[in-house]
């Protein structure tokens, strides 16, 4: 009896609400205001906040959209006082013409809530933003390149579905997922909005989507992310999870004013990299077998260095990886922490908790290994100093464009270079270059010049691999499992330098990068030309890919031997004075 009640109460409710609609949409046009059902309608969340919830509900309005020149206000009661009052006061504030709607009882219910969305900003918490696994997985199923994001998103953009934008923002993440992208871009322009993705380190264009869709967009991936939604003349930094294929997606998001709107790219952080090891990151045998020597040491400074998007991130991961073991604590300070490692400590800066203020307290937390996420002042770079140089093993990164170019880059901070002889262990330097997709690359006789570059790198590496003749180079080609790019994946190339005692002498004396180069030379380590060389050799890059990275020398371009230097001590040491 209770069910069949529920029932009858249920179908009495959707009959009392369809009567209510149709009233008010016949009184609309008794009175000349439109009618509109916001059941039916996209709330913009951020022109809900144009005026308090308290307000909305007791003059019966909610502001449910906005243009550059309008605001759009639904409302029951056109003629009521308070209603007025309230579309006065969303005039003022907003700066902005009215333009009004009539609605029912239940489409002003419907808006208010959108208000819920406005206090809980943390995409895990807020029901109404969680994005649909399953809609994800479909969306990821049928897309196979990138012609097919563009051409879904303009089905699902032009249609008259509520959710559009909502299903817009899940094919902009099943698009990214589905062909490995590591960002999104949205970059709005005078005409358009283009949506592009990284793949593999190289920006595609996908497709442009109009500024309707753009505009709410932008307010639902700001109010995920935790930004604030009216501040659009400020840059803005947030990040979000959602589910896909049964794991959690993290999402760091960056948005920054422009002339034709706000830009906002996101990163998306791949959890597999949290379970990379040095064993699998590319390193070659020689500097595989440095590393392991250098992490088994119980104080010094390990930095590796590059430009943004180097993987230097990832390496330090590995490294903690490996030097992990029971009885060793580890504490890392991240901006922000990118992946979650079992078994260490990480902590995450912020307005009280800086690099230099987190990285005192660490000490006083009796750690054995600290990773410091970027050397990027001078209080940093001597407490990473000072921690190294008492017993501490620290791991950090460095913006510079060689692993030699990290020691002037440090004095350039303002620490003595006499210190770093006795904390700094060894800077590695890095880059990513593509991967050539393995059903499709094709083997080809390397071209004349191709021979002569090659030949000549190769007669200065410190361990050459014996060139055979024909020369056999690998081409990108191009299929559907590499989208037709010719590439699938990335991989690094590495260059390393220790701190020695020539290494030592030539910083303080003079910190010039091809002077330490140099000194570095009876090291043995390849640099990271000759590395990129070696995997170009075995068919895991091409050398057009390679020229992409690094710059190449010419063929002709005299190569200094790696081999261990003739010289005494006392004259490498006297070679590098400067008289």
């Amino acid at each position: 009896m209770d069910f069949k009640d529920d029932i009858m109460n249920a179908r009495l409710s959707d009959l009392r609400r369809s009567e209510e609609e149709k009233v008010v949409q016949g009184l609309a046009l008794q009175i000349g205001i439109e009618y509109i059902n916001l059941h039916g309608y996209t709330v913009n969340p951020e022109a809900v906040g144009f005026i308090p919830e308290a307000t909305a509900r007791a003059a019966g309005v909610v502001v449910f959209d906005y243009s550059h020149t309008t605001a759009s206000v639904a409302m029951r009661h056109p003629n009521n006082q308070k209603t007025l009052d309230a579309l006065d006061l969303i005039a003022k504030t907003s700066r902005l013409q009215i333009k009004p709607y009539l609605c029912s009882y239940d489409s002003l219910e419907h808006g208010w809530k959108r208000y819920a969305d406005l206090v809980a900003t943390k995409a895990k918490t807020q029901g109404v933003f969680d994005i649909d696994a399953d809609d994800i997985k479909r969306f990821m199923d049928s897309i196979a390149s990138r012609s097919d994001v563009g051409a879904l998103i303009a089905k699902v953009g032009s249609s008259n579905n509520a959710r559009r934008v909502t299903e817009v923002l899940e094919l902009i993440f099943a698009g990214a997922l589905a062909l490995r992208a590591s960002d999104i871009h949205i970059e709005p322009e005078e005409v358009a909005v283009r949506l592009r993705y990284r793949l593999d380190g190289v920006l595609y264009d996908i497709y442009d989507i109009d500024r309707f869709i753009y505009s709410r967009l932008m307010s639902r991936l700001k109010l995920l992310s935790g930004m604030t939604l009216n501040q659009k003349q400020e840059a803005q930094d947030g990040r979000f999870t959602f589910i896909a294929n049964d794991n959690e997606v993290e999402i760091r998001a960056s948005v920054i004013p422009g002339a034709d709107g706000e830009s906002i790219v996101m990163r998306i952080l791949d959890p597999s990299v949290a379970s990379l090891n040095i064993e699998t990151i590319d390193l070659s045998e020689v500097l595989l077998k440095i590393i392991r020597r250098e992490l088994e040491r119980p104080n010094g400074l390990i930095i590796t260095t590059g430009p943004t998007g180097s993987g230097k991130t990832t390496a330090l991961y590995s490294f903690l990886r490996a030097a992990h073991a029971e009885g060793v604590k580890i504490i890392t300070i991240e901006n922000p922490v990118e992946y979650r490692l079992e078994g260490i400590v990480q902590t995450q800066t912020g307005d009280d908790y800086t690099f230099a203020s987190g990285l005192r307290a660490i000490l006083r937390q009796d750690p054995d290994i600290i990773m410091v996420g970027e050397i990027r002042d001078h209080e940093v770079a001597e407490t990473a100093i000072h921690a190294a140089q008492t017993g501490h093993l620290v791991f950090s990164t460095l913006h510079t464009n060689s692993a030699v170019g990290g020691f002037p880059r440090l004095i350039d901070l303002g620490i003595d270079p006499r210190s770093l002889g006795s904390s700094v262990t060894m800077l590695l330097g890095q880059r990513l270059v593509r991967r050539l997709c393995a059903k499709c690359k094709k083997p080809e006789p390397a071209n004349p010049e191709e021979v002569a570059i090659i030949t000549n790198i190769m007669s200065g590496h410190p361990h050459p691999t014996p060139l055979e003749q024909p020369i056999t180079l690998y081409r990108a080609v191009g299929c559907a499992a590499c989208g037709n790019t010719g590439f699938k994946g990335r991989l690094g190339i590495f260059e390393a330098v220790l701190m020695d005692k020539a290494v030592e002498e030539v910083v303080i004396r003079d910190p010039r990068e091809h002077l330490i180069r140099e000194a570095a030379r009876p090291q043995m380590i390849p640099s990271m030309i000759e590395d990129g060389i070696d995997k170009v050799l075995k068919g895991s890059t091409s050398l057009d890919e390679l020229s992409r990275v690094v710059s190449l020398p010419s063929p002709t371009a005299k190569v200094a031997p790696q081999a261990p230097d003739p010289k005494s001590d006392q004259d490498l040491f006297l070679s590098h004075v400067i008289n």
